[in-house]
């Protein structure tokens, strides 16, 4: 069961409002958004933070963005965000062949070395304690600049917020976001857990 359930979608208007944003990336509004509406300020900045995070300023994808929440949240062991990165990842476009394989992006053929070393860098950065060291450092200036590099970590950053909000919260998985991750996770062990409606 949910820490706290969440409330209406319609609760408060301008919140109501500015989620429209995740009906074009995951086609609901989630209930993690519902829930911090319990504090309007809060959900406002969250999605104002999310918009940004997720605005493409250079050749980091949409795809690719949700790829490495996913792998991010993988590590942090939050279910409920690997369901909504994959759909996400899905619904922006990545390639069959990505989602298939991710675990084996460090060799499969379907992932260039610039996403290699931004998904090595989700998994080291979502470590505890943090694994990020010069190595990484040196490959990520090798194929990203540094606006590049801000808007990875941004994505990171993100994820390691919801990570925590969601498992905390247990928040109820929604049905579309499980049904990705049932296609695309569950040769990777993935399951709802705590995050049953």
């Amino acid at each position: 069961m949910p820490l706290i359930d969440p409330l209406p979608a319609d609760t408060n208007e301008e919140v109501r409002e500015l989620a429209k944003f995740f009906n074009e990336t995951l086609g609901f509004c989630p209930n993690s958004v519902l829930t911090m509406q319990l504090r309007p300020a809060i959900a406002k900045s969250f999605i104002s933070l999310n918009t940004s995070v997720m605005e493409n300023n250079g050749r980091v994808t949409s795809a690719l963005k949700r790829l490495i929440g996913y792998v991010a949240s993988r590590v942090a062991g939050c279910n409920y965000c690997q369901a909504h990165t994959i759909r996400a990842a899905e619904r922006y476009g990545a390639e069959r062949e990505q989602l298939e394989h991710i675990w084996e992006y460090q060799t499969h053929s379907a992932f260039s070395d610039a996403e290699r070393v931004a998904l090595d860098f989700a998994v080291a950065a979502s470590t505890i304690p943090n694994g990020v060291d010069s190595s990484i450092s040196d490959r990520l200036h090798e194929h990203w600049d540094e606006g590049e590099i801000v808007e990875i970590l941004g994505v990171i950053g993100l994820f390691g917020f919801l990570n925590r909000w969601n498992d905390s919260m247990a928040t109820a998985l929604e049905q579309p976001a499980a049904e990705s991750a049932q296609q695309w996770l569950s040769d990777f062990g993935w399951s709802r857990g705590k995050h049953s409606q």
